[in-house]
């Protein structure tokens, strides 16, 4: 890779959930240069998965996944957790007025449909404190009592008036559906891999993790990655060999649920706003304060390693303010390039960072990198500055539209072809294409891009390397906001111990009255970035 100015910096994000794009562009000669030889492997063939070793990497998967238990009657709707009948009040007396920096807390009550009182947790509900004419907000905390009874706390960060908002993002029964799909099936979705012959001859089978799961009824063609260890399979085709892999693509959404699992997880029960039970609160300025609209205390640079506290941040006129570091604005141009003069920088929903900026920045000007492609690679090139922008997208398991198998590269591939060094820096967006399929799998994965990015900060410590946290969004069994909750206890987790940065991109979606999106309006998208910026930039 080209250097400026003797300047790198490079971001390396990982697809969230691709943007549509028509392909029109040849198909490349088959290049699979980068895998082992690939070969059929017999139809009773699995990957043994050393949980031992695992456990080193990450944190023991039941307690990291641990979730209370529901209870009652799964089969009977009616006791299901409903928006409707469900309420929350102030656990103190109101006041006339509150304390800005001080805390609001309020007793959430679980009723079934048919307004009883729940005996027992496991319920995913989001609070948010709102200021809509302040154009704030944050997220709030809810505590699970396991009895029914939810604690929400909402620290108060802002002068002005506030108004506590809660939604039921999934009942407990609904929860114990997700569990189940995304514990017990190999996998809910399938992809498909496209062969060609030097003949001209093309063959379509389906492919996925395992070899189970591509409903080969003989053997299978095994790919594996040779950095990262990464294991792929497709149903062996009837005339072609394995190596004429030229294309990958999503297939199938799998049935997985029942008609009363649906009932559970249909719109009308699922990310539905609790009646308010809260009038609207005045919060005011201690009398010993100069007036500061925000309780923002003296917090240091923005730097890898620092652990952000709950909340994060939150919103004020439209503005991120983090509450663990001295988060900056880029409000102009100027300070973008300032900046990243001399970087290079690649980068998804992490695509939509590297869309803003090339938007925002008219002088970055993007360079073909078979950008018809939906996955990339994607670059734009500021030359003033020696700036370069790169985003690649993961490697399998991706859904895309029609992909070159050559344009797919593992995390720890690319990590592994880093010098890195102090005008390097790397971001990581992962988690919603891997809700598709047990926590193992994405366990595996972590472990080895951390094992990656370990190496990669040994060799060169003054590498920035930062991780994006999974939007928030999805509200089906393939992928809902439970389950990306649990991608994101993987990432904390995955990254203990090692200095790195976190954007905390689940409160920075979950924190305004706005509909959920997995790609976010501009509006979040610039705060995000702008917080990424202040890591590279802290002072």
């Amino acid at each position: 890779m080209r250097q400026f100015k003797g300047y790198k910096i490079l971001i390396v994000g990982l697809i969230f959930l691709v943007l549509v794009f028509c392909l029109m562009m040849p198909w490349p000669e088959p290049m699979i240069l980068w895998l082992e030889q690939p070969r059929p492997v017999s139809e009773d063939a699995s990957e043994t998965i050393d949980w031992d070793s695992l456990s080193q990497e990450l944190p023991n998967l039941t307690n990291l996944l641990y979730w209370p238990p529901s209870g009652g009657d799964r089969d009977d709707f009616l006791a299901s957790t409903s928006p409707r009948t469900s309420t929350y009040h102030l656990k103190g007396p109101a006041q006339a007025n509150y304390t800005l920096g001080s805390n609001l807390e309020a007793i959430l009550v679980a009723r079934d449909h048919w307004g009883r009182p729940k005996a027992h947790g496991g319920d995913l509900f989001r609070a948010q404190l709102l200021g809509p004419e302040l154009r704030a907000g944050v997220p709030g905390e809810v505590k699970d009592l396991e009895n029914g009874t939810y604690l929400l706390s909402f620290p108060l960060l802002w002068a002005g008036w506030a108004q506590v908002q809660v939604r039921l993002i999934h009942s407990s029964e609904a929860v114990g559906v997700l569990q189940r799909v995304w514990r017990e099936k190999r996998a809910t979705v399938d992809f498909r891999g496209h062969f060609r012959g030097t003949n001209g001859t093309q063959e379509t089978v389906i492919c996925n993790v395992d070899p189970q799961s591509t409903g080969a009824k003989g053997s299978t063609c095994q790919y594996k990655d040779v950095v990262s260890g990464e294991i792929w399979f497709c149903a062996q085709p009837c005339t072609l060999p394995c190596n004429a892999l030229v294309g990958h693509s999503s297939g199938s959404y799998l049935k997985v649920t029942t008609p009363h699992d649906e009932d559970l997880l249909a719109g009308y029960v699922t990310d539905q706003k609790l009646p308010s039970g809260i009038p609207p609160i005045l919060v005011l300025q201690a009398a010993q304060e100069n007036m500061e609209n925000t309780a923002l205390p003296s917090r240091p640079p923005c730097h890898p390693g620092h652990l952000s506290p709950k909340p994060s941040g939150f919103y004020h006129q439209d503005r991120w303010h983090s509450t663990f570091c001295s988060s900056r604005s880029f409000p102009t141009v100027e300070s973008i390039l300032n900046c990243l003069s001399g970087r290079i920088v690649g980068d998804s929903t992490l695509r939509q960072w590297w869309e803003y900026l090339r938007d925002t920045v008219p002088s970055l000007k993007p360079v073909d990198l078979h950008a018809t492609y939906q996955v990339g690679p994607l670059m734009a090139v500021e030359t003033t500055r020696g700036t370069v922008l790169h985003w690649r997208a993961h490697s399998w398991p991706l859904r895309s539209l029609r992909t070159p198998v050559a344009s797919l590269h593992s995390v720890a591939r690319e990590l592994h072809g880093l010098a890195g060094g102090p005008y390097t820096v790397v971001v990581l967006g992962m988690g919603a294409h891997f809700t598709t399929f047990p926590p193992s799998i994405f366990a595996r994965r972590l472990a080895g891009i951390r094992a990656a990015v370990k190496a990669l900060l040994d060799r060169e410590p003054s590498t920035l390397v930062v991780i994006k946290l999974a939007n928030t969004g999805y509200k089906s069994v393939y992928g809902s906001d439970w389950l990306t909750l649990q991608m994101n206890r993987f990432l904390r987790a995955a990254f203990v111990g090692l200095r790195v940065a976190f954007v905390d991109a689940w409160e920075m979606t979950s924190s305004l009255a706005v509909p959920d999106d997995i790609h976010p309006r501009k509006l979040i998208v610039r705060n995000e970035v702008e917080l990424f910026l202040s890591f590279i930039c802290p002072t």
